[in-house]
């Protein structure tokens, strides 16, 4: 049967500002139908919706992954963050797929009626990259790793799509619904997905009317989030539009933190102590001096290079990781998936259609491997998870073979 249900709706005044929250499902034609309905009504003089400007632009222009440079994402460090969107996509694309609506085509329909009305438009969410690191931050190690293999499994997976997380879209957007089922049970998680983004949005709605005064806002967001942003308004609502504290408080829900400086030693510090091995065990014995050497180069180089090869990357690139990665793990400054995604770029460069048919090739399995584009990020990955499991197993063979 059609959804028919009005979404849920909260009206606040605020001086001589009105906002009307209107809580919508993300997988729904009938929120869709509404927001156009109340936009055209006439009522508004400013629309606000849960978006941030990246998903802004993948909204908007949809042709915007032709233009990265992918060089450039991997030299600064920002595949792990693509390779996660292009994740929440696929699983994007199979839910619509299967409900035949495409997860946020409210959020669609308010950017094409707001434009058409001719009204100004706020994005007052935040950018999911920061959001994202936030969580991976705000986690337990160990919990991390069931983090990444969730969203894994939702890209693997081919299974249809239960309804059990089509009822979770209708709440949340599909980070949350990626999310939702570590979410519920743990409180580190759930703060920087739902709780933090609650205050970001009110927060960014205060900023947005300092000096405009627009008399009665539209506000499109989820309907998990209505009841916290309402609250959040209430409150800030007593501060005046523009203080200083708003701004400095948005600011701090914008900050991604930084590794500790015992983090970043880290890998200086193993580099020391393998070559502190090794000086051992030449002093030792010659032959045990280059025993440990060998096996060092072996384990470090064969693990990394089985990375490239699970991502079928081109045979010379498998060859160029098996040299590089215990190389590059005695030099922090530069990864073996960075070397490896470097020479997977100049013997296979992508091309326009590889980018152009980056988030519909995602979508399945095999897409990873058959998109230029999906298949070097893959190497990047693999390549650099490989090296780093061939430290540590490397590392404690030769603490083994010295000390034990």
């Amino acid at each position: 049967m059609p959804d028919t249900t009005a979404g849920p709706r909260q009206v606040i005044d605020q001086g001589e500002t009105r906002y009307t929250l209107l809580g919508t499902a993300h997988v729904s034609r009938a929120s869709a139908d509404e927001v156009r309905e109340m936009i055209r009504s006439g009522d508004f003089d400013a629309v606000a919706i849960e978006l941030c400007p990246t998903r802004y632009q993948s909204a908007t222009q949809p042709d915007a992954m032709a233009k990265m440079d992918l060089f450039q994402v991997l030299r600064q460090g920002k595949a792990g963050m693509v390779a996660a969107s292009l994740a929440l996509g696929a699983f994007q694309q199979r839910v619509a797929e299967q409900s035949g609506v495409t997860p946020g085509a409210e959020m669609q329909m308010a950017i094409k009626e707001t434009k058409r009305a001719d009204l100004p438009l706020y994005l007052v969410d935040r950018d999911i990259g920061v959001t994202l690191k936030r969580i991976y931050h705000n986690v337990p190690w160990w919990q991390r790793m069931s983090l990444i293999s969730g969203l894994l499994g939702s890209v693997m997976s081919r299974k249809k799509v239960s309804s059990e997380e089509i009822e979770r879209l209708k709440e949340g957007d599909v980070l949350e619904s990626t999310f939702a089922e570590f979410a519920e049970q743990s409180e580190s998680l759930y703060a920087p997905l739902i709780r933090e983004r609650d205050r970001y949005m009110a927060l960014r709605l205060r900023e947005e009317i300092a000096g405009k005064a627009p008399r009665h806002i539209l506000v499109v967001v989820g309907a998990g989030h209505m009841k916290g942003l309402g609250e959040h308004l209430q409150v800030l609502g007593q501060q005046p539009p523009g203080a200083e504290a708003i701004d400095e408080e948005r600011r701090s829900l914008e900050v991604t933190p930084q590794r500790s400086k015992l983090w970043k030693a880290l890998p200086w510090v193993i580099v020391a102590l393998v070559l502190t091995g090794f000086a051992i065990g030449f002093s030792r014995d010659t032959g045990l001096g280059w025993s440990l050497v060998g096996e060092w180069f072996l384990i470090n180089g064969a693990l990394s290079a089985l990375g490239s090869a699970i991502a079928l990357a081109h045979p010379l690139t498998i060859i160029a990781t098996f040299i590089a990665a215990p190389l590059t793990s005695l030099n922090p400054t530069i990864g073996a998936g960075f070397v490896a995604a470097g020479v997977e770029l100049a013997l296979r460069r992508p091309t326009v259609g590889d980018f152009s048919r980056l988030r519909h090739d995602v979508s399945a399995p095999r897409g990873w491997w058959k998109n230029r584009v999906a298949r070097t990020l893959l190497v990047f990955l693999l390549a650099t998870l490989g090296s780093a499991a061939g430290t540590w197993i490397a590392g404690l063979r030769i603490a083994g073979q010295l000390f034990g």
